[in-house]
């Protein structure tokens, strides 16, 4: 195994001045996926928007509002085949009890861990669940240190 070490970067750099972040992708169940990632994992909404050039949509929000995760559907159809399994979303917690809060939130909602593919999270004490598209959220216990 080749380990490379990690510059941690406070800012970005100097020719890439980033303001914001958003990560998007279709979904053909978009009130599905809002409910899991608003109302059970618990990410605010930040906008929605409704036939928007036959796009209908939410935005959820990470703290500080620089980083969205978007979630579009298409009146003429999102076909949103299947992702590996390895299609990960993956979320770093300040402790266990903060990522277990959140464990028992999921669990109320009916939501299970999912066995990871990579061992690495296992070892982590991460755990693994699909929403209902079928994409991956790693929930870790403890931020990386770099």
């Amino acid at each position: 195994m080749t380990e490379t070490t990690l510059v941690r970067e406070d800012s970005w750099p100097a020719g890439l001045r980033v303001a914001q972040v958003r990560v998007a992708r279709p979904t053909d169940k978009l009130a599905e996926v809002e409910e899991f990632y608003a109302s059970h994992l618990g990410l605010p909404v930040l906008y929605r928007f409704v036939d928007h050039d036959g796009f209908d949509g939410v935005m959820l929000g990470l703290p500080g509002g620089q980083y969205h995760l978007e979630f579009t559907s298409s009146h003429a159809g999102s076909p949103c085949p299947a992702p590996s399994r390895e299609n990960l979303l993956v979320l770093y917690f300040e402790g266990e009890a903060a990522m277990y809060d959140t464990v028992e939130r999921l669990a109320g909602f009916g939501h299970v861990p999912v066995d990871a593919d990579n061992p690495y999270w296992v070892s982590t004490g991460a755990l693994t669940f699909e929403d209902p598209d079928g994409w991956r959220i790693v929930l870790v216990p403890r931020p990386v240190e770099l």
